[in-house]
């Protein structure tokens, strides 16, 4: 006969506190008492099965147990001990496929050979910080970096034995990989295993190492590769060479090389996506009056008609002068912002001039009662 679940004897949710535990149990005991009811075996069996539950209830161990197995935890009838797990018909029921794999959660195996050596592992992946000057990214094209690397030994072609020899099964696993160990566990003592120390769980030994490579079946290159780097290409972009990490273990495949993309900061440009940014300095009679410039791209020079009157900060586009789209055909725009510089020194003649456009525009200049402008005018008239 199947046993009750712990919290429906006590009349309880799962939730429930230390607190509402205690107060259950006493009120059920109270109840049930053999002392309370003398000849009666039914209630008798009632305050056992009380008295069972309450005491795996009240201790924290033993509940965090019972709710994660129930009663499959094997605890010894409210004896306050346990008795390990059974073998015989368990098939789980807890999320696991088995009494074999509670012990592989908790003990790391059963142990008895169950486990195989491990199999091909591949390499390692690599990561490449690839440094390009704008100019390079423009145009894109073909590059060759040098990395060093870890590569299959090509003298014993990564069995890690010396030329003429070859790696002999373990004696002390017997090409298992793993070896028997005794653990004392809240469940009892159980036989489990590890991986094996003499062939650091491999299964085979190598009794000659080879010299080239020490016995790693590895050693470290410096290689030449070569890429094509895209044109437009931004910073931060990720280019994948695959199988150009490093070398897999065990007859894996290699990692693969990541190259990340670093922009160099530029002179001139600014970038915004596939758009070019610059700042360009005019005067203020450029301004003004208006005027053709030649401006800067990254295939020479273009012309910027700049129109009269315009203002400091005016951008201005010229399409297909950016960077090379990346996803599609076509290239983005250079955005050109003018900069009306005003000069810091001015000669006679200039103060003149601008003296006079001030009295012709009818417009006040100076900081206080008497400006610039004005001191030069009296100082032009010998005032």
């Amino acid at each position: 006969m199947s046993k009750r679940d712990y919290y429906d004897v006590l009349g309880l949710e799962r939730g429930a506190s230390a607190d509402e535990i205690k107060k259950a149990y006493r009120r059920l005991a109270r109840q049930y008492h053999p002392d309370f009811n003398k000849d009666d075996a039914e209630t008798e069996k009632k305050f056992t099965e009380v008295k069972e539950a309450y005491d795996i209830l009240s201790d924290p161990q033993k509940r965090e147990q019972y709710d994660r197995f129930g009663h499959q935890a094997g605890f010894n009838n409210g004896a306050g001990g346990f008795d390990g797990f059974s073998g015989g018909g368990f098939s789980g029921g807890f999320g696991f496929g088995g009494i074999d794999d509670i012990f592989e959660q908790f003990f790391g195996g059963m142990g008895g050979g169950r486990r195989r050596p491990p199999g091909p592992e591949q390499g390692n992946h690599l990561r490449y910080d690839l440094e390009l000057t704008l100019e390079d990214a423009y145009a894109g094209g073909d590059k060759t970096i040098k990395i060093p690397r870890t590569e299959i030994c090509e003298e014993c072609k990564g069995t890690r034995a010396k030329a003429g020899t070859s790696p002999e099964t373990c004696s002390s696993c017997g090409g298992t990989g793993q070896q028997q160990v005794t653990r004392n566990t809240p469940f009892g003592r159980f036989m489990s295993s590890q991986p094996c120390v003499a062939c650091r769980g491999e299964g085979k030994v190598v009794k000659e190492p080879c010299p080239a490579c020490s016995g790693q079946g590895r050693i470290v290159k410096e290689r030449k590769i070569d890429i094509k780097i895209p044109a437009g290409i931004d910073d931060g972009h990720k280019l994948r060479v695959s199988g150009e990490g490093e070398a897999g273990l065990r007859g894996g495949p290699p990692g693969d090389l990541y190259i990340v993309i670093r922009i160099k900061p530029h002179k001139k440009f600014k970038r915004k996506g596939s758009d070019l940014l610059m700042d360009i300095p005019i005067s203020i009679s450029q301004a003004a009056l208006g005027v053709e410039i030649k401006v800067p791209t990254l295939e020479g020079e273009a012309s910027l008609r700049i129109p009269e009157g315009t203002q400091h900060g005016t951008t201005f586009r010229l399409r297909g002068h950016g960077m090379p789209h990346l996803q599609r055909s076509g290239r983005g725009d250079l955005r050109v912002t003018a900069n009306v510089s005003v000069p810091k020194k001015l000669n006679q003649r200039q103060k003149e001039l601008l003296v006079e456009l001030a009295e012709i525009s009818g417009e006040e200049v100076g900081l206080e009662h008497k400006g610039f402008f004005d001191k030069v005018k009296d100082a032009i008239s010998g005032a």
